[in-house]
């Protein structure tokens, strides 16, 4: 048994001892355009990959520079590798949290050249949170928080090919600076 995967482009990837310069942002928008959300329990699917496509239409309604927007886009990208676990297992799983904290962070590095600050983690958790609550209200008819947490723009709720998803993933990297 190897200690890679094959990724979508043909690279074999360690992702316990992520190599930066091997990360490629199609083997982050295919993959997650082929992961559904919820762990496939919305009543239709829904990616992950449509959901970082809202999380930085949401940064950009909320007029958040570029570089949160980006950041946004690639916050699930340790997904492609590691895959999704829910947020009330993911809490409980120490070491998976450390590999995802230093793969998330060599993406990070990779794309924006440095990692966000304090103040940008918190408006990425914050629209990440705000995209979670309205999908899971849309999806589901429930309020995961107190209150449904408010949205600056319009989200597509709906099944797309995820062709047209890993594009849109793709061209919304190109038109915030991303040219590899």
């Amino acid at each position: 048994m190897s200690d890679y995967i094959t990724t979508y482009s043909g690279i074999h990837f360690y992702p316990a001892k992520p190599n930066r310069a091997q990360i490629r942002l199609c083997d982050i928008a295919h993959p997650l355009s082929l992961m559904t959300r919820a762990n496939g329990h919305f009543p239709e699917f829904y990616s992950v990959a449509q959901h970082c496509i809202g999380c930085c239409n949401e940064a950009k309604a909320r007029a958040y520079s570029d570089f949160v927007a980006f950041a946004c886009l690639l916050h699930d990208g340790s997904e492609a590798y590691l895959a999704d676990i829910t947020r009330p297992v993911k809490q409980h799983l120490q070491e998976y949290l450390a590999y995802e904290k230093v793969l998330q962070d060599e993406i990070y590095m990779r794309f924006l050249g440095r990692l966000p600050d304090a103040q940008e983690e918190s408006l990425i958790r914050q629209v990440d949170d705000a995209m979670l609550s309205n999908e899971f209200y849309h999806y589901m008819g429930e309020d995961l928080f107190e209150t449904r947490l408010p949205l600056a723009s319009k989200p597509k709720f709906f099944v797309e090919a995820f062709t047209a998803v890993e594009e849109e993933y793709l061209s919304l990297a190109r038109g915030l600076g991303w040219d590899e």
